[in-house]
């Protein structure tokens, strides 16, 4: 068998029996077809996977790239191995770059403000779609889920009397996550106002089809791409927005863990690192001896 047909039949296990996102699929099944692509007539071991990872580097790819190729080809050689196709994995000593660590982007609570205010200006025309924008942005910000989350929300999953989603996030994990009183009326003016469709789907697009993630990042970047600060201006810069402003109001670490579905406690505490850089960025505004 190729090793693009070995490729071919790991991206199906991943998906139909592991239950990886369609977005981590998509990206093993693309870096690990890159290197059946580079390996040619080679056979697949420990030195062609370095050498397919240094060229990388040598392109000039981010470390976080190769970081995820790195990944992609220890999960394949494990796969192989325990299948029975090679007799050993040659991906077990295969060792990840270190990926730079940058803070994510956080909007400031005067900002949020501002946003909600001209987002709920803009639904109170009646515009249906404003309605909805209004709804995706609260639960967004408000529940600090993850726009793949939010896009794959159904009608069923809403209790608007609890105040809570039923959210399937990464590897299909499921968890039950609370939205505070200005999400459930954002919630309810769309439900209200939401065409007729026999999608499922709780967000819907123009033509009654559940919206796409390509869609709420549009919708996302023409807010903050207007306000000052750097970073992506996508709908991953609300999720920590509202985690930085949990931890800065004095939520626990671990009930922020929680909502946001992290499995890792590690992946978290990055939210301490920005409520850490905003607590000196603020005492060298203010303090006199700063």
């Amino acid at each position: 068998m190729t090793l693009t047909a070995l490729v071919e039949d790991f991206v199906h296990h991943l998906g139909g029996e592991r239950g990886f996102s369609e977005n981590t699929v998509r990206s093993y099944r693309s870096d690990l077809l890159g290197l059946a692509d580079f390996a040619g007539e080679r056979a697949l071991d420990l030195e062609l996977l370095r050498d397919w990872l240094w060229a990388a580097s040598e392109q000039g790819l981010a470390k976080t790239t190769i970081a995820r190729r790195s990944a992609a080809a220890r999960a394949f050689g494990a796969w192989l191995a325990q299948t029975g196709r090679v007799a050993a994995d040659p991906a077990v000593r295969l060792k990840s770059p270190k990926p730079d660590q940058h803070l994510p982007r956080v909007l400031s609570r005067d900002q949020m403000d501002g946003i909600f205010a001209n987002l709920e200006a803009l639904a109170a025309t009646g515009d249906v779609m404003a309605i909805r924008n209004l709804a995706i942005i609260e639960l967004l910000y408000g529940s600090a889920l993850r726009v793949s989350e939010v896009v794959g929300l159904d009608l069923g999953a809403v209790d608007l009397e609890r105040q809570t989603v039923l959210v399937t996030g990464k590897g299909s994990k499921q968890r039950v996550v609370p939205f505070g009183v200005p999400a459930r009326k954002a919630v309810v003016a769309w439900l209200d106002a939401r065409p007729a469709s026999a999608d499922a789907a709780l967000f819907l697009n123009t033509r009654g089809s559940r919206v796409n993630t390509r869609s709420v990042y549009d919708v996302v970047a023409s807010i903050l791409i207007e306000l000052p600060g750097s970073g992506p201006a996508g709908p991953h810069a609300l999720r920590h927005t509202a985690a930085t402003h949990l931890l800065d109001g004095g939520a626990d670490l671990r009930a922020v863990q929680e909502l946001l579905g992290h499995a890792s406690l590690g992946t978290t505490q990055i939210y301490t690192h920005v409520s850490t850089e905003r607590l000196k960025q603020s005492y060298a505004l203010a303090h006199p001896r700063a």
